[in-house]
């Protein structure tokens, strides 16, 4: 399979990529030996990129992907990651729903800051069982997930120290990249204005039902060299699946039009 430059980096990834949502129950309970089989079946196609994330199953999804890439040859694939979410154990009873189905038991903190960005890259790490991520994206930033206000705020923990953490993670060679990881293009548009960013992990908002990133993300990743992935090109569903019962838009149940 082809490869395709991350941004200014040396890193490359395959033009294919595998996410790891559905491997931490999303929508639907996910077997261990269905997951295993699953990342078996991705790296049989010549898959090389492996993306995943605390939130996917509330460390879950994390937590599969190591002990599947443990044992491959390190150099041989690339591994991406998210910060901005930390968990906390919490009885059975009191686990969020997140649309994740038997996730493990925690619930979640939203933490953007320095500290809080060192904090989830150690967990992740204790999580995967790995020893080098190459890849961080800040996850859920913006007013989707967040609303207008606490956005704010949490744009200034971005700002402030966040992106200080993730330059020194850099710069230390403890990842190789970093950027955001949004279903948004707005933040992405706040955040390029002013920091420069290697990539970005564009869910659902470059697919055949949803072109808002082309009048002005696109033009500007190019003049910054910023990288794109594509994610949630079946736009969380209705692409796959077509306009049946229980099909899913943009996370959601999708509606009637």
């Amino acid at each position: 399979m082809e490869k395709r430059r991350i941004g200014r980096t040396a890193l490359e990834v395959t033009e294919v990529s595998f996410g790891g949502a559905a491997l931490g129950g999303l929508y639907r309970a996910c077997s261990r030996e269905a997951a295993m089989e699953t990342l078996q079946g991705a790296w049989d196609a010549g898959l090389r990129y492996f993306d995943t994330a605390p939130f996917y199953g509330f460390g879950l999804s994390e937590r599969r992907f190591g002990d599947f890439l443990r044992y491959k040859p390190r150099d041989s694939y690339v591994l991406s990651t998210k910060v901005g979410r930390l968990f906390r154990p919490v009885p059975d009873d009191q686990v969020p729903d997140h649309s994740y189905v038997d996730p493990l038991p925690f619930a979640l903190d939203y933490d953007y800051s320095y500290d809080g960005i060192m904090r989830s890259v150690e967990f992740s790490y204790a999580r995967l069982g790995l020893n080098r991520i190459d890849i961080l994206f800040v996850h859920d930033i913006g007013a989707y997930t967040h609303g207008i206000e606490k956005t704010k705020l949490h744009f200034r923990d971005l700002m402030d120290g966040g992106l200080k953490a993730l330059e020194e993670l850099k710069r230390t060679g403890v990842i190789s990249a970093y950027g955001l990881g949004v279903n948004e293009v707005q933040i992405c548009l706040d955040v390029m204005r002013r920091a420069p960013l290697d990539c970005i992990l564009l869910a659902s908002r470059y697919s055949l039902l949803d072109r808002s990133a082309e009048a002005e993300l696109l033009p500007l990743c190019g003049a910054q060299q910023t990288s794109l992935v594509i994610g949630g090109v079946f736009n969380s569903g209705i692409l796959a699946t077509g306009p049946v019962q229980g099909a899913h838009f943009d996370y959601r149940p999708a509606s009637h039009d």
